[in-house]
C-alpha cells in the first residue's frame, strides 16, 4: 500500500467502497487528490441494474471526475476493459505514480506499465492504519453481501493484516 497524495481510481474499487462502508469518505481522508477519469465516471452513473453507489458517487463533488474523455492507448484498450484502460491512461498522462484497481488483469499491466498498486482492500488496511475505524470483517460481509466476490486468499490477508484472525 504505497503512501501518496494523488491517486486515480478504478470503478471496481469505488462500488466496493460504497459497498463496505456507505460512502466514499475514506478517500477524501487518506488522499489529497482522488482522480477519476470520465471512463470510470460513465460507467458508475450507468449504475448497473440497481444504480448501486450512484448517489454516493454523486454526492462526492471533492472528486476529481474528468469532464472529457481519454485518449486511450490501443495497447491498453486491447488488453483491459475501458475503465482500467482509462485509469493507467490518465496517471500515465498526469505522471500519478498509483492507480487503484482491483481486477487482476488491470493490475498487472499497471505493474508493467510502472505504476505503484493498491485496491479496496488496500484502502481500507491503510485506512485502519491510519485511524479510521473499519472493522475488515464487516467491510468484508457487507461487500460480499453487494455481490463484490473476493476471493478466499484475500480475504484472509485482509483480516491477518487488519490484526483481525484469531
Amino acid at each position: 500500500m504505497p503512501k501518496t497524495e494523488k491517486i486515480v481510481i478504478n470503478t471496481a474499487p469505488l462500488i466496493s467502497i460504497v459497498a463496505a462502508l456507505g460512502d466514499l469518505e475514506v478517500l477524501r481522508s487518506l488522499y489529497a487528490q482522488v482522480l477519476v477519469p470520465f471512463e470510470v465516471c460513465q460507467e458508475i452513473i450507468a449504475g448497473g441494474t440497481s444504480g448501486f453507489a450512484v448517489p454516493e458517487f454523486e454526492a462526492a463533488n471533492w472528486l476529481e471526475k474528468s469532464p472529457t474523455p481519454l485518449n486511450i492507448s490501443p495497447l491498453l484498450l486491447n488488453s483491459l476493459d475501458l475503465g482500467e484502460a482509462a485509469v493507467i491512461q490518465l496517471a500515465l498522462n498526469q505522471n500519478i505514480q498509483t492507480v487503484c484497481i482491483d481486477e487482476t488483469v488491470g493490475r498487472r499491466i499497471a505493474r508493467l506499465s510502472s505504476l505503484s498498486l493498491t485496491g479496496s482492500i488496500g484502502i481500507f488496511l491503510r485506512a485502519k492504519q491510519e485511524g479510521y475505524p473499519i472493522i475488515m470483517q464487516q467491510a468484508i460481509e457487507r461487500m460480499k453481501n453487494k455481490g463484490i466476490r473476493l476471493s478466499d486468499t484475500v480475504i484472509h490477508f485482509a483480516l491477518q493484516q487488519a490484526g483481525e484472525t484469531s
